[in-house]
Formats: C-alpha cells, structure tokens, sequence
C-alpha cells in the first residue's frame, strides 16, 4: 500500500520539478507592457511562480497522475506542510479510496475494501478476504520512523515534495489569461525536448502556480495546487484506531 501513495506524491512533486531540466528561453518580454506581469517574460513569470510556490510554507495538491509500477493513474487530493504534516485522500484507477493522515511521528491509514481487494488483485482469497475483514473502513497507525511508513512521511513534506524545484531557469511562453478555480491567471507553454507542459499562475497576490498539465510520456497528468498557507487538517482520527506495529511484533 505504501508504494501506492509515496508514488502518487512523488510524481504530484514531479508535476511542479518538471519545469527544472529547461535551457534559458528566447521568449521576448512585451516590447510595451500591459496587463498582468507587464514586460515579463513567460520565463521570469515561471521562476517567479516557482520560487512563490517553493516559499509557501502549506497547499494543497489535487489531481491525477500515473502509477509508472502498475500502468494505472492515481487521484489524490492531498494538503502538505512543511511541518511534515499532511491530510487527504488518494485512489487507483478509481477504484476504492485510502484516506491518509499524518502528524507527529504518527501515520494514520483508512482503506476502504474496494481499494483493499484492487491492491491485492493475485493474492489468494483467503489472504484478501481476512486483510478486508481486518482493515476496510478502520483507521490503522505507524510509526512515521517505521520502515513501513517511512517514505510516506518523508513525502508527506511540503519541503521535500518541492526540494529540486528551485532556479528553474525556464524557457516558457506566454500565453492567455484565463481563471483557475475562480482564481485570475496567466497560461504559460513549456517544453523539454519532447515533453509539453501548460502551466497556470495567478495574476493577483503572490504569483503561485494553481495548476501544471503535463502530457510528458513519462510522467503526464494534472495537478492543482491551492489552498496556500492555509492549516492542514491533520488531526489523529478519534476512536479505536488499529496498530499496525503491534501486530507486526
């Protein structure tokens, strides 16, 4: 299960370092500035979104990617902080949901059975069937320093998610303004070699990115980020919640 959710995060974090193997551009800045980012560069637009997203300190990242391990796509909807904190939810193919919380040194972990029987597709009935009696619908913990859960707290980080995505030095082009999510925004075009991006900035306050869609072979999808600087609702589930490291004593 583990493997499922450090690799949805790791590719969300790979939406937004994507834009870090680019040359310096040849976009011209306006010749005559006008709205939004008047005079700037899609470049310098870019590395300014960059280094704002990189400063926040929370946000929330939603969206699909691909599981390169299984072929399929992830859907996630995760707040992180650099805290190590983070809450939200994450599914394969859409089948099932797993529920994902952690604070302290502690993750917490709710499967639903849908997801539980997709991710043990191959194992014997009786293995899938007793995990599913065990598990679905009940709150699990880790310790976060645990082998088991270790990577998951690592990339339950904000810091680590967008480690790499600095000095980005971009070559991206402008192009229009549009609204994300009722957010005012600008359209950049990136690309790498054969990779393509499309990537969303607002216009108005600190110029974050608010959505990055890549159709890269390698790692295509599309993340959303919002909810900046705001409180992760990463609080221990209340009730009778099971220990996964107790019973692997």
């Amino acid at each position: 299960m583990r493997r499922t959710a450090l690799a949805a995060l790791c590719l969300a974090a790979a939406a937004t370092a994507g834009l870090t193997g680019c040359l310096p551009g040849q976009d011209k800045a306006d010749s005559k500035p006008k709205g939004p980012f008047a005079g700037l560069t899609g470049g310098e637009i870019a590395d300014r979104a960059v280094k704002a997203t990189n400063g926040a300190s929370s946000l929330r990242m939603k969206g699909d990617v691909p599981d390169d391990e299984s072929g399929g796509t992830i859907q996630l909807d995760m707040a992180l902080n650099k805290k190590g904190e983070c809450a939200g939810t994450m599914s394969m193919d859409g089948q099932g949901k797993a529920d994902l919380i952690k604070t302290d040194d502690t993750v917490y972990m709710k499967y639903d059975e849908a997801f539980l029987r997709a991710q043990s597709k191959g194992e014997p009935k009786g293995d899938t069937d007793a995990v599913v009696a065990m598990m679905a619908g009940k709150w699990t913990k880790m310790s976060a320093k645990g082998q088991d859960a270790k990577d998951i707290a690592s990339f339950c980080d904000l810091g680590t998610v967008l480690a790499g995505a600095e000095d980005v030095n971009s070559d991206a082009t402008r192009g229009k303004t549009t609204t994300v999510e009722g957010t005012p925004a600008i359209v950049l075009h990136e690309k790498d070699g054969k990779d393509r991006y499309t990537l969303y900035v607002a216009t108005e306050g600190k110029p974050y990115l608010l959505k990055v869609v890549s159709t890269s072979a390698k790692d295509a999808g599309t993340i959303a980020f919002s909810d900046y600087q705001k409180p992760v609702p990463a609080e221990a589930p209340k009730g009778k919640v099971l220990d996964l490291d107790a019973l692997s004593d």
